[in-house]
């Protein structure tokens, strides 16, 4: 064995030591606030107790629903830190008292909350990242909105901007995802009932998130991504000589913001339903020398590449005339399965003079097992 196959020998065994040292992670997942996901966590809690697991409650958020606070009864709460922020008493998850208590199995709802400023971590399923390290058990929830890469298909749906997010990984790291699952009569009539907001709230509501073909919507994307997750652990879990090729996407680039937006998300929800590993590639022509695109176009393309590395993306940045060339070439490299493209938007004389490079694309393509997918 040579020293490099070594080095990979032993980073493997440490990264399986940490594996067996690190909590167990379990999400319960929702399309919507009211479904029920808070409560199911404290019904967890009360079995744990009854079978004699040290269960405590990090943070959780009742929002004076009755039933929910009813089930917090006789369960140990961690107590919460306070800071003044902005002239403000404000309350936060402790994070020291969780690490240093060691609980078996932790609470920790809301898990998009972004955390004040000061603060240890800016997100809060970073201290779960923290707690998980420390082997501590974490149970916690999250709503479907909340997903980085169906960011802007949510609010497609719903016609709000979701600001708190996590990122797609943070899900690929739990054992166990629970979806909570309601029909959209059932959510609106817990509204009705006064069982999610308060009489004031329910009117508005109604008018604006609490439409029932908005609910099918988020009901079918909650749906999805948990079978999504299932055949994830299938993936992971059934015999190496079994399992299907070992998918590798390469999503491809320019400096249009909204195609490229659209065709990193869309690359990265392909990526995590596969279980693989994708790349992002920019071809920079001597058009886009930064001496010769604007200042916003160079901004937008800094921020997506952020958002494919965010997305658990690897960026490529290559320097080239020859664009179809060189996103075989990078193919080739990488062992791309999937090319990923977003629809041309050349006027028909540019299409005409470009026709020549995507022939010779699709003519190398033709001969191999390499797909490609044109997104919209």
């Amino acid at each position: 064995m040579n020293e490099e196959n070594k080095e990979q020998s032993v980073e493997h065994f440490l990264e399986l030591i940490k594996r067996s040292r690190r909590g167990k992670f379990k999400i319960y997942i929702g399309m919507s606030a009211g479904v029920g996901k808070t409560y199911r966590m404290l019904q967890e809690v009360q079995s744990l107790l009854r079978n004699g697991i040290d269960a405590k409650i990090g943070y959780i958020e009742t929002h004076q629903r009755k039933e929910t606070e009813a089930l917090m009864e006789g369960l140990s709460i961690i107590p919460r830190r306070h800071l003044f922020y902005k002239g403000k008493d404000m309350e936060e998850m402790d994070l020291n008292a969780i690490l240093n208590l060691r609980p078996e199995v932790v609470v920790v709802d809301e898990l998009a909350h972004t955390n004040i400023e000061g603060s240890k971590n800016e997100k809060r399923w970073q201290d779960v990242l923290d707690i998980l390290n420390a082997g501590i058990n974490v149970i916690s929830a999250v709503n479907i909105q909340h997903l980085e890469s169906l960011n802007e298909e949510v609010q497609n749906i719903t016609g709000a901007a979701i600001n708190e997010r996590i990122p797609d990984k943070v899900l690929q790291l739990a054992d166990e995802v629970v979806n909570i699952d309601l029909t959209a009569d059932e959510l609106i009539d817990r509204l009705k009932e006064g069982k999610i907001y308060d009489q004031k709230k329910i009117p508005l509501a109604l008018n604006n998130f609490f439409q029932t073909d908005r609910i099918l919507q988020l009901r079918e994307l909650a749906l999805r991504e948990v079978a999504h997750q299932v055949e994830r652990k299938i993936f992971t879990e059934i015999p190496k000589n079994i399992k299907p090729r070992a998918e590798v996407f390469l999503a491809c680039i320019s400096t249009n913001e909204l195609s490229a937006k659209n065709i990193i998300r869309k690359t990265a929800r392909l990526s995590s339903y596969y279980h693989s590993k994708w790349y992002l590639l920019y071809v920079q022509t001597a058009n886009e020398s930064s001496d010769k695109i604007n200042l916003a176009a160079q901004r937008h393309l800094i921020n997506n590449m952020k958002l494919a590395t965010q997305l658990g993306g690897e960026v490529i940045k290559v320097k080239s005339d020859q664009i179809a060339k060189t996103i075989w070439q990078t193919a080739e490299k990488y062992e791309v399965t999937t090319i990923c493209i977003g629809k041309p938007h050349f006027k028909f004389y540019q299409l005409v003079m470009k026709t020549a490079l995507f022939t010779q694309l699709l003519n190398k393509m033709s001969k191999t097992d390499i797909d490609l997918i044109i997104l919209s």
